[in-house]
């Protein structure tokens, strides 16, 4: 018999092995990436009070439209400044980034530095 390796399994042990170290506050909340087959989605966390502060997304409406014709690098990219302008508006400077146990590259590591690139500090 041939047994099948659960990659998504995987990930969620690699996820939970992370998530051990790292604690989003206050200060500096947490910026989790979770990476669908067609879509990427990202939110910043407070996990002291357990509150998602905000929110973005390749299903959301607006960013929808602008991504159709991207890639899905250049579209996770896109993502990562919308969610990093949101939580500038909640005036959060710092945050520490949570790869959600995948590997940091492609889309993964666009969303990071299009965050970066707005402005948002980790």
């Amino acid at each position: 018999m041939f047994n099948k390796i659960d990659k998504n399994q995987e990930r969620l042990r690699r996820h939970v092995r992370v998530r051990r170290k790292i604690k989003g506050t206050a200060e500096a909340p947490r910026l989790s990436v979770y990476r669908s087959l067609n879509h990427i989605y990202a939110q910043v966390i407070d996990d002291v009070k357990g509150v998602t502060l905000c929110a973005a997304s390749t299903m959301e409406k607006d960013l929808k439209s602008k991504t159709a014709k991207m890639s899905k690098t250049d579209a996770a990219k896109a993502v990562g400044k919308a969610v990093a302008e949101k939580a500038k508006a909640l005036g959060v400077e710092k945050v520490v980034f949570d790869r959600g146990g995948y590997i940091y590259t492609g889309r993964v590591q666009a969303v990071a530095d299009g965050a970066r690139e707005a402005g948002l500090n980790f």
